[in-house]
């Protein structure tokens, strides 16, 4: 908890002076170093070691930073499918890419890396050590549902939305011990989210939902989330609980 109203703290004080245009950039820059740093100070504290809680670095981690890619930006793929086929929404070009892209896709990477530090890295680890892994995950999300509502998220979208990614991040960092698949699929799934619409900085594309079924593709997008979510954390279930059986 203290590391956790620490991040917090950082990012909240690090949002107040980004007020520019860039803002989400400055704040990744900013916040990924800190949250490293705090990280650091809470093993010292410990007496551990950054390979104690899957920091380490290998080549094996950029394997599994560009499979964490693959994954994410297939399940925004198969999300996107969903809403399709639902009807009543389809997808318009809104421009070519430019040059601004890619320090939109750099900050939503430097965003995604701060948020599995403060939130996957070093607290689930904490946690899984002291008591069951699954608690650990329901405890870390509810910490994270929690920072997107105060970020000024609605209780859905903080809920389903966050808390849900949050148990797919989490499944990836137990399943893999380490950051680097998380980190990759984070990234992945806020870029591939951002180019077709779903954010609000708009992207390369622009979602336009017919009138007549607002209501209705608003359910369906939330209903074909979970599902896609639900369908990604029995995956990487099944790899931690393949990973455990391997270590008995």
């Amino acid at each position: 908890m203290l590391f956790w109203l620490a991040t917090m703290a950082v990012l909240a004080a690090a949002s107040a002076v980004a007020q520019t245009e860039n803002s989400a950039l400055l704040v990744g820059v900013v916040t990924v170093p800190a949250t490293f740093v705090l990280t650091l100070l809470f093993l010292r504290w410990e007496r551990a070691s950054l390979s104690d809680y899957g920091f380490d670095l290998s080549w094996a981690s950029c394997g599994h930073f560009g499979m964490g890619l693959l994954i994410g930006f297939a399940l925004v793929g198969a999300h996107t499918s969903l809403l399709a086929l639902g009807g009543g929404v389809h997808w318009v070009r809104t421009s070519g890419f430019a040059a601004s892209n890619l320090l939109t896709i750099l900050a939503y990477l430097l965003l995604a890396t701060r948020e599995e530090l403060a939130f996957r890295g070093y607290p689930l680890r904490k946690l899984a050590l002291e008591i069951d892994w699954w608690v650990a995950l329901i405890i870390v999300s509810v910490l994270f549902t929690v920072e997107h509502r105060l970020g000024g998220a609605t209780w859905t979208n903080a809920f389903i939305g966050s808390g849900m990614g949050s148990l797919v991040f989490g499944m990836a960092a137990l399943a893999t011990r380490g950051l680097a698949l998380p980190i990759g699929l984070h990234a992945a799934w806020n870029v591939g989210d951002w180019a077709r619409g779903g954010k609000e900085e708009g992207g390369l594309w622009r979602m336009v939902v017919d009138p007549a079924s607002v209501n209705r593709t608003a359910v369906w997008a939330m209903l074909s989330y979970v599902l896609v979510m639900v369908i990604a954390f029995a995956g990487l279930w099944l790899c931690h609980r393949r990973t455990q059986s391997g270590r008995r």
